[in-house]
């Protein structure tokens, strides 16, 4: 079989992957929160400026970078990685792992739980390997590290900062992300690859009273209790169940001592669907039990505050044909290798924009980071779901081959749309 035009260009151009090897471990090492990457952007630009060929744009919409190479007439291309951390304690132990924190004294930790360390890391190391091979394709090369991901904040505010002052406008854009798949693994599909969500900070008012005298008070605990068990109904008997829905209370605080019934309990709530309908109908049915128990408890009216939003991802099939394509061609088909069915994202991406804005197509892939011995282990004992994945303290990908291919991909990716003639 003969090779591919990417798998020629990669096999005579891609970098030496140890010195990236240890960029990711600093990345890991070093996380910063969402709006708050400013030491990861500096390493980012410093990178991108030692590879001399790139015009680099800093400080886009917090601390966004955007890096633009020319290499003659053809396509425009746009990668994206995202750059921002989570307020996660690490607890993988591996010995690059984070003990960075957050806040004055202790803090809360921070951790890459995400794998984003791995996507500037991968993203980098394309850019390397696209220089290198500039006598091989022609076109415009736009590349993105994006803040604020994790608030689903970060392209929105890129966009609105002028982004698109600053680069061209792309013809198609391309992001990943890296998933407790099995290393090895890379696929995309068409249609819909992240659902929406919709985040809130609900504040429940009552009244307070000492906790010997309960009919004196209008006790938020109690109602807080009964609207996290209603909330719960919504998607077990509102959403078909060939549908998908959830909704989440990820948080709630009520109170300080033993004996006093609180003024008020804060929860957190997120709701994520799949279809446009069904995101409109947990969003209106969540306002409604919520106004519901609150006249139940005859509290005063509770303060909803929208924390974040991530739109629907949708990937476009004339794009997403094209890189399947290419990605079939340079990955082995099957189990280590590229997944024609792959699962879409579990959770949601503001990378959209980037490109909704502007009004371009744009494909996102997906690929595991699971040591590959440790995904068959699970799975030959079916206990898969029991694997660290993202947002977990444990979720830290295995660096190869998940390095490898994930560099593969976003070069690939882009040669799809690059090349001469």
């Amino acid at each position: 079989m003969n090779m591919s035009f990417a798998t020629k260009v990669l096999e005579a151009h891609r970098p030496d992957l140890g010195p990236y090897e240890e960029l990711y471990k600093h990345f890991h090492a070093n996380p910063e929160l969402s709006f708050q990457e400013a030491e990861t952007a500096a390493k980012i630009v410093a990178h991108l400026k030692s590879l001399v060929a790139y015009d680099v744009f800093a400080s886009i919409g917090g601390h966004g970078v955007a890096a633009l190479l020319r290499n003659g007439e053809g396509g425009k291309v746009l990668l994206r990685a995202d750059i921002d951390g989570l307020p996660v304690e690490e607890r993988s132990g591996v010995a690059y792992q984070s003990r960075r924190r957050a806040g004055e004294g202790e803090g809360k930790g921070v951790m890459h739980a995400c794998g984003h360390d791995m996507h500037i890391t991968a993203l980098l190391a394309a850019a390397d390997t696209l220089v290198a091979s500039r006598e091989a394709w022609a076109g415009t090369v736009v590349l993105v590290f994006q803040p604020a991901e994790e608030k689903g904040a970060g392209a929105r505010a890129m966009v609105e900062d002028g982004l698109y002052d600053k680069v061209p406008v792309p013809d198609v854009v391309i992001g990943a992300h890296v998933m407790p798949y099995r290393a090895g693994v890379i696929g995309t599909k068409r249609g819909l690859i992240a659902s929406s969500a919709d985040s809130f900070h609900l504040t429940l008012h009552g009244r307070q009273a000492h906790a010997s005298m309960p009919a004196r008070s209008i006790d938020p605990i109690v109602l807080a209790a009964s609207t996290i068990l209603r909330l719960q109904t919504i998607v077990s008997r509102e959403v078909d169940p060939a549908d998908f829905g959830v909704v989440t209370v990820s948080s709630c605080h009520a109170g300080d001592a033993e004996n006093i019934i609180p003024d008020h309990a804060d929860l957190k709530l997120n709701i994520r669907a799949e279809k446009p309908a069904t995101r409109s109908r947990l969003l209106t049915s969540m306002r409604r039990i919520i106004d519901a128990e609150t006249s139940a408890s005859n509290a005063p009216a509770p303060t909803l505050e929208p924390l974040s939003n991530f739109p629907f991802l949708f990937n476009d099939d004339n794009v997403t044909d094209a890189i399947a394509a290419t990605f079939a061609q340079h990955f082995e088909v099957g189990k280590c290798g590229f997944d024609t069915n792959i699962a879409r994202l579990s959770g949601s991406e503001d990378f959209g924009i980037l490109a909704t804005s502007v009004g371009r197509p744009s494909c996102f892939f997906l690929y595991g980071g699971t040591d590959p011995e440790v995904y068959d282990k699970a799975e030959e004992q079916g206990s898969l779901d029991e694997l660290p994945s993202n947002h977990s303290p444990f979720f830290v990908p295995v660096i190869q081959p998940t390095l490898g291919v994930a560099v593969d991909g976003y070069v690939g990716a882009a040669l799809t749309f690059l090349r001469k003639g």
